[in-house]
């Protein structure tokens, strides 16, 4: 079934742990991550950036093909739709319009001021159709792993936005950086707490991809309740199908070139419900 996040993060806030947020590619890894999902018995988050909306043809065809499976594949676990980095209150509003559950709202590269001012835009459109909305303040890098000069965040900072938007969930940048890691990930925990303490809402950790489980641990135990993976099913996707190719250089088939790494794709789901904590909480 389709929910928004809100019971979700609250419920994982409160009994210690996260919620996964795996990021849909095509059709298949939404159906791999529900099905991982459904036999976990673990709540998940299907999160959809603008560029796969680009790849897919649009929000609405991202909706039905979601809605599609969960009723076909008879899921009943808590299934959230959630667009992933939004850079515009316009985008924001069309995955509402679409069927969405939950958006973020990510405006961390503008003044506090702007970003403040297009969450409260997107929360006010949301209010009344039942999705959640996450924020992000300070900024991680998109793809390098590298310092920006306005990426750092106060718990200070962190607390004022959110009494200003009163945001379902926050995403701070304490270290995280999306993609591949160049160097040994370091996130400040003490920070991330901090944080916590000051805002108490739901907090998500970006550009987990490649930190290791006693990151992930210690930032569940500072209050993350949402953890956001799409590189770590990348890397053992490609990995799959790479092997797969070689020992099957005339394989041409599309489905069975795709579905050769369903299985490492729920073995690591399977895995990351596990570590995040999130295994048997839909029962």
């Amino acid at each position: 079934m389709l929910v928004n996040s809100d019971s979700l993060l609250s419920m994982a806030s409160k009994e210690g742990y996260a919620v996964p947020a795996y990021n849909i590619n095509n059709l298949e890894w939404a159906r791999f991550i529900l099905e991982a999902c459904q036999e976990d018995k673990s709540p998940v988050i299907l999160a959809v950036t603008e560029k796969s909306i680009s790849y897919f043809g649009g929000t609405k065809v991202i909706y039905n093909m979601v809605k599609g499976l969960v009723d076909e594949l008879s899921i009943t676990i808590p299934v959230v739709l959630h667009l992933d980095h939004g850079s515009s209150v316009e985008i924001c509003k069309k995955a509402i319009d679409s069927g969405f559950t939950s958006v973020m709202m990510d405006a961390s590269r503008k003044s506090m001021q702007d970003n403040v001012s297009d969450t409260n835009e997107v929360i006010s459109y949301a209010a009344n159709k039942n999705v959640s909305v996450e924020a992000e303040i300070g900024v991680l890098n998109e793809e390098e792993g590298e310092s920006l000069e306005n990426d750092s965040v106060t718990p200070e900072d962190a607390k004022e936005f959110v009494l200003q938007t009163g945001v379902s969930s926050l995403a701070p940048s304490v270290g995280n950086k999306h993609g591949i890691y160049k160097d040994e990930p370091k996130l400040d925990f003490e920070l991330l707490g901090l944080i916590c303490k000051s805002v108490k809402i739901p907090l998500v950790l970006h550009g987990a991809s490649g930190l290791n489980d006693n990151m992930i641990k210690t930032a569940i135990f500072c209050g993350v309740a949402k953890i956001n993976i799409n590189t770590d099913l990348q890397i053992v996707w490609a990995d799959a199908v790479r092997r797969f190719l070689d020992y099957n250089k005339k394989e041409y088939d599309p489905r069975v070139i795709i579905a050769s790494g369903e299985q490492a794709i729920k073995k690591m789901v399977h895995y990351k419900n596990n570590l995040f904590g999130s295994k048997n909480r839909a029962v």
